[in-house]
């Protein structure tokens, strides 16, 4: 008998971290048909933090095409969705093309001028409007100082594009953006749109024209081009979603959607966020809120500067580097709930801490240490640092109640920092044996952009797939109880101290500069960006 096969429908998703893309190739059902990742480079020169914004692109197509590749010919590809880091200045010029390379999330250069407008009132403008805190990489300080620094570029510039939607451009050619990028910007959280107080208020009409068209996240933002197919291999005419920050789109993956979700995502930073409903309560001073464009919902939302990079950093000044992760763990592993007493302090980014608290001079410290500690208590202390600090946000969130705590990111695949999440926060603690799960968020939304279901909820549904549950054993839970108050404690009696430290560390970098800058490890995959 002849015939020929039918061919068989698939969405793609884009996610596009701050250390590597990803692509997905995905049946209705959830089957992922294929994958690919490819590496990408941020350029550390002292406070400043750079991606080249063509780089990125290059990678995405490299990764779309190879995805498709594995897939294989017998796809029909209906829409595609992208996601990515947030915050940063990626400014184009009225061409399209890049003013220079992007000054991405983890650029502190704009840390002082964040001082100053707290000193000045702009700060507390900005939390009352957008229900977010202010940070070096977010975009209206980021715009101050690249204008001191780079005039040409600002002058130069017609848009701002985040990291998603300079994606999103290349494919379609579409200028747009969705309100989660926006609430970093000049959004009103409360409102969607953006707020001529905020920028009236801190004086930044001049910038007004570079903010996108706020468009719903499932929405179409355009298809692919004639260009962009020849580059990735998608075919012309294919709607793109507009799409959500990564932060974002990882909830959606996880399936955190209803008000009350709590979900933790472990890659360069310790993300936490909890979905609520709308901007009526009183919110920590550090946290963020994004506008999600589903209806009245708001992620509220705390990200320590530095999470799995804390991990990598240990096994290099142990020298358990050459071990493998497994190796490394049983060490943690045999060293027991409160790592013999050893207390640490997991504020490792060069540019402070912004959440649970707000303190650009915060810094890493083991507390506890004897002549006895073991290279795997350090280890220990470690990973219980991180935990402590989630259990931190969660409770300034007042996050989990009595739900479970989701999560994901590269390091959610560490059953031990899993099982050490859930004594330490105290709930049982699902992970999701999806991977990708930036990219599945990010298909969902495509899903629903290219009619392929009726509506968000359908396409969550046939994404989802089994969860790893890892429960609190109840006497280390006990323990961790108690360890939260010495931790609490360790950092009060230390903060004191931290500006003189980093001004001891400023003057002696400026003899000798890190060899290295951090990355997170296994992987970091995960919310790099907020």
């Amino acid at each position: 008998m002849g015939g020929s096969s039918v061919a068989r429908q698939a969405v793609v998703g884009i996610d596009a971290g701050t250390t590597a893309v990803k692509a997905v190739v995905l049946a209705p059902d959830g089957e992922q048909l294929g994958w690919s990742r490819a590496p990408l480079t941020a350029v550390h020169q002292g406070d400043r933090v750079e991606q080249d914004m063509e780089g990125v692109w290059s990678a995405v197509c490299d990764t779309v095409r190879a995805a498709l590749r594995q897939a294989g010919g017998d796809i029909d590809v209906t829409a595609v969705g992208v996601t990515g880091q947030g915050d940063g200045a990626w400014l184009v010029d009225a061409g399209g093309l890049p003013c220079g390379p992007a000054a991405i999330w983890m650029d502190g250069t704009a840390a002082a001028r964040v001082d100053q407008w707290e000193r000045d009132g702009r700060g507390a403008l900005v939390r009352d409007i957008t229900g977010s805190s202010l940070f070096p990489g977010a975009l209206p300080v980021l715009l101050e100082q690249l204008e001191q620094d780079h005039p040409a570029r600002l002058e130069r510039a017609a848009h701002h594009l985040n990291c998603k939607d300079w994606i999103r451009f290349r494919l379609t050619g579409e200028i747009a953006t969705d309100a989660s990028e926006a609430s970093r910007t000049y959004v009103d959280v409360a409102t969607g749109a953006y707020s001529d107080a905020l920028i009236d208020g801190l004086g930044h009409q001049r910038f007004r024209h570079l903010l996108a068209p706020v468009r719903p996240p499932w929405s179409t933002a355009g298809t692919v081009g004639v260009e962009a197919a020849a580059a990735t291999g998608l075919a012309p005419g294919v709607p793109v979603a507009t799409g959500l920050v990564d932060a974002a789109a990882g909830g959606l993956g996880l399936g955190s959607l209803r008000p009350g979700d709590a979900y933790l995502i472990v890659g360069t930073t310790a993300f936490t966020a909890t979905v609520r409903e709308g901007k009526g309560r009183s919110r920590p001073e550090a946290a963020i809120t994004l506008a999600t464009g589903l209806g009245p919902h708001v992620l509220e939302c705390l990200a320590p500067m530095a999470g799995a990079p804390n991990l990598d950093w240990v096994t290099r000044v142990t020298g358990l580097d050459g071990s493998s992760w497994a190796e490394v763990e049983q060490l943690a592993r045999a060293a027991g709930p409160g790592a013999g007493g050893v207390v640490y302090l997991p504020y490792g980014s060069p540019h402070g801490e912004r959440a649970p608290f707000v303190d650009r001079t915060a810094s890493a410290a083991w507390v506890g240490m004897s002549i006895r500690t073991t290279a795997g208590q350090l280890v220990r202390a470690v990973y219980e640092g991180i935990a402590f600090t989630v259990r931190e946000c969660l409770g300034e969130a007042d996050s989990v109640g009595e739900r479970v705590l989701r999560i994901a990111g590269g390091s959610a695949s560490s059953d031990l920092l899993c099982q050490i999440l859930a004594d330490v926060v105290g709930r049982p603690v699902e992970r999701s044996t999806a991977p990708e799960l930036g990219a599945r968020g990010a298909a969902a939304l495509a899903m629903v952009s290219g009619g392929t279901v009726a509506d968000l909820d359908a396409a969550l549904l046939g994404l989802s797939r089994p969860v790893d549950v890892f429960l609190p054993d109840p006497t280390a839970r006990a323990l961790a109880g108690r360890q939260a108050l010495t931790f609490a404690a360790a950092r009060d009696a230390l903060r004191s101290v931290w500006p003189s430290l980093r001004e001891l560390r400023a003057s002696t970098e400026a003899v000798s500069s890190p060899s290295s800058s951090p990355e997170s490890a296994p992987d970091a995959d995960g919310t790099e960006s907020l």
